[in-house]
């Protein structure tokens, strides 16, 4: 397990994650909670994430391979989620439906904390490091979360809405030019692979 791995994976994993756009939204859904009930829902909500990440990141691979998909292809539809994913950050737009049932599950159900772009790369971090590398990146950056989310009420009172708007907007940025790299990185390894499987057959 290589430092300079585990430093970018729980880095991608917290940009994808972005604890900060979903700040504004728990504070809002848990207002009228007393302080046990948001501590309540902060964990649940991380634990939801955790559970979720974790068996992609086990399973995922054999998914793949149930399902005859191969890792380029799989990197390249992952990178179009990422880059999904960035635009709804940059642009604060939502392409996805909510359900407000319950806040730990509003946040779930949104692809800031956990969807698609959790899933892609957990299965991609595991391809390009190894399992352990990717599973302490996922505990690092879920702790960070976890953290942030507990504590929300105060860093919005300190720091206020429009730094943390701010900063989901970076984040956003950087997301996508990740999602550029996987991309890219997905379309050029499909290329090599499908020319050296057509080459012969010439």
């Amino acid at each position: 397990m290589e430092l300079d791995g585990l430093v970018y994976a729980a880095t991608l994993l917290f940009f994808i994650f972005d604890p900060f756009a979903s700040l504004p939204i728990f504070i809002c859904m848990t207002k009228d909670l007393d302080d046990n009930q948001k501590t309540s829902s902060a964990n649940r909500a991380v634990l939801v994430a955790a559970l979720l990440f974790a068996i992609f990141a086990v399973l995922g691979t054999n998914l793949l391979g149930i399902f005859s998909v191969s890792l380029d292809s799989f990197r390249i539809a992952g990178g179009i989620v990422l880059l999904l994913m960035s635009i709804e950050i940059i642009f604060s737009l939502s392409l996805t439906k909510n359900q407000d049932t319950d806040v730990a599950w509003v946040i779930i159900a949104t692809p800031i904390l956990t969807g698609p772009g959790v899933i892609t790369t957990a299965i991609l971090l595991v391809a390009k490091y190894d399992l352990l590398t990717t599973l302490i990146a996922g505990v690092f950056s879920l702790m960070i979360t976890w953290i942030l989310l507990r504590n929300a009420a105060t860093i919005i009172k300190i720091t206020g809405n429009q730094a943390i708007e701010i900063f989901s907007k970076i984040i956003g940025l950087l997301l996508a030019a990740m999602a550029v790299e996987f991309i890219m990185r997905g379309a050029i390894d499909y290329i090599h692979h499908a020319g050296m499987f057509i080459l012969p057959i010439l």
